[in-house]
């Protein structure tokens, strides 16, 4: 995967129930196949938890 998009973040966040931490998100995408960037990337984030996808997202690709 050269990038992560956002269909990458939504595959791999599919069923996570919010609000969330991002160890339970990391939880989750390993648990949904996502790549281990992805994976990494979450575990990195500077926002410990999240109220909703759009958080996320937002958090992930703020730098980007």
């Amino acid at each position: 995967m050269a990038e992560i998009s956002p269909i990458d973040v939504q595959k791999a966040l599919s069923g996570v129930d919010y609000p969330c931490d991002r160890d339970q998100l990391a939880k989750r995408a390993t648990d949904n196949g996502a790549d281990k960037r992805l994976v990494e990337r979450i575990r990195k984030l500077d926002t410990k938890t999240f109220q909703n996808p759009a958080e996320v997202s937002k958090a992930l690709f703020k730098h980007a």
